[in-house]
């Protein structure tokens, strides 16, 4: 491994990060949210509970609850970054027919990403001392035990982001929406299992299994067996427990498993490296040939030079409404699939079956859309149209409530002949959410992972809200 090729990549990326505005924003992120999650001890619900009761505020109890922020919410927003930010576009052309190494290229932008979120993980430290000094009694703040208890819950999972993100650079399927997919199940998993299999226990093992890292400290207090604990908004009516989180950070085990998996991480990246495939063309197969063409969006007519002079339309605006229509909803099969879930209107139920199903094919069709017509130099050309660029996106609004309408107007026609207007609602209130979501961060990332991810993550939480 090339020690300058390390470097290089390295100082690459660093300095194309430091041109980023999207830094900031994330780096104010951090401080934001960690003051909405952390409050003073008095209020009637509390992001951590345990059996309905809020730990006695300390600074170490503090410190969790920062890296409970770090390592649940912000871990998709930290992949949302680093996958859609300026260095996702690398000189692949160049690198994949040089003779530099791949591990080393890999572990410098894995270095990069990991200097990038250690700067997020100082900021919410900092935050974390503000808010201590603010709202503990007496201003009675141990500042290495807040330092400690978040630098390890969540320096971690921020290493294994950033090697994720590496890794799944590193495969043509996950260069693609299929990675954001498989990130997003990844996030969910590491979230739900140790909490679910949440038990007191000592250990390397025991605590290994604790990725996000919070369990062990909020349950090493509590008695074997004893599992009662809830992570997110939960009434607690102003109760109280003594929850000694230090003894949990201490207990055997557990810094040697934080650190494990920081070097689990430092592994992957490298593998990320050893196992990249090169940029190839695509060969289509010719075997289902016939079902690909079929499925496809089709190719466009051929250009007829002959043909007259457009008319002026007599109603523009809802010749560009249709055509964002049309091209949300690209492609055979997303209207066979748009179509099925139409369908299930009039047998299953619209909360639980038929807007769940809808609000997925309008994730990824709206995410698809609005990356592609917020690019640069297409923007500098739609500017030259009749209609401007924020009537366009206005459109594409209309759009994602129109097709979230015609989706749901099975559905909607059944229940209002029995004087029931909810599934109108919900479509209506879902289709323009999920089109100004996919719109606003189009337009911001210019790629359509960011919006698809949010998409998807408001998605899981919509369908188990049912």
């Amino acid at each position: 491994m090339s020690i300058a090729v390390l470097r290089s990549s390295l100082s690459t990326s660093l300095a194309r990060y430091s041109r980023s505005w999207g830094l900031w924003v994330l780096l104010l992120i951090a401080p934001v949210a960690a003051r909405f999650w952390i409050n003073s001890g008095n209020d009637p619900n509390a992001v951590i509970a345990v059996h309905d009761m809020a730990p006695v505020l300390t600074s170490a109890v503090l410190g969790v609850s920062l890296g409970i922020v770090v390592s649940t919410l912000l871990l998709g927003i930290a992949f949302i970054y680093l996958r859609s930010s300026t260095t996702r576009l690398q000189p692949w052309q160049v690198e994949e027919v040089s003779t530099g190494s791949r591990v080393a290229i890999a572990l410098g932008r894995f270095g990069a990403d990991a200097a990038v979120l250690a700067g997020v993980l100082a900021a919410m430290n900092l935050a974390g001392w503000l808010i201590a000094w603010l709202v503990l009694p007496g201003h009675h703040v141990n500042y290495s035990h807040i330092s400690m208890t978040l630098w390890l819950i969540a320096g971690p999972p921020l290493l294994g982001v950033a090697a994720l993100r590496v890794l799944f650079d590193s495969f043509p399927l996950t260069r693609t929406a299929l990675g954001e997919v498989a990130f997003f199940w990844l996030w969910m998993a590491s979230i739900i299992a140790p909490v679910a299999g949440a038990t007191k226990s000592e250990g390397f093992i025991a605590n290994f299994s604790d990725f996000p890292g919070f369990v062990a400290p909020l349950m090493y207090t509590l008695p074997a067996g004893d599992n009662d604990i809830a992570i997110g908004s939960s009434p607690v009516g102003g109760k109280k427990i003594a929850l000694d989180v230090m003894a949990g950070i201490e207990s055997p085990g557990y810094i040697a498993s934080r650190f494990a998996w920081a070097g689990i991480a430092v592994l992957v990246a490298m593998l990320a490296g050893l196992l990249y495939m090169p940029h190839r063309p695509r060969v289509r197969k010719s075997r289902f040939k016939w079902l690909t063409r079929w499925f496809g969006p089709g190719a466009p007519r051929p250009a007829d030079p002959n043909a007259p002079p457009a008319r002026r339309s007599w109603l523009p605006a809802a010749g560009v409404l249709v055509s964002e229509m049309r091209l949300i909803g690209e492609g055979r099969l997303w209207l066979i699939l748009a179509l099925a879930a139409a369908v299930s209107g009039l047998f299953a139920d619209f909360r639980t079956v038929t807007s769940p199903a809808a609000l997925l094919l309008l994730a990824f069709g709206l995410s698809s859309h609005a990356a592609r017509s917020e690019r640069s130099k297409l923007l500098a050309l739609t500017a030259t149209a009749p209609f401007a660029p924020m009537m366009r996106r206005i459109a594409f609004v209309l759009a994602g409530i129109a097709w979230a309408v015609l989706i749901g107007a099975p559905a909607i026609v059944k229940a209002a002949m029995f004087g029931n207007f909810v599934p109108l609602e919900l479509s209506l209130v879902t289709g323009a959410a999920a089109a100004l979501i996919a719109i606003v961060l189009g337009t911001m990332a210019k790629s359509p992972f960011a919006p698809r991810l949010v998409l998807l993550v408001l998605w899981y939480g919509y369908i188990n809200t049912a």
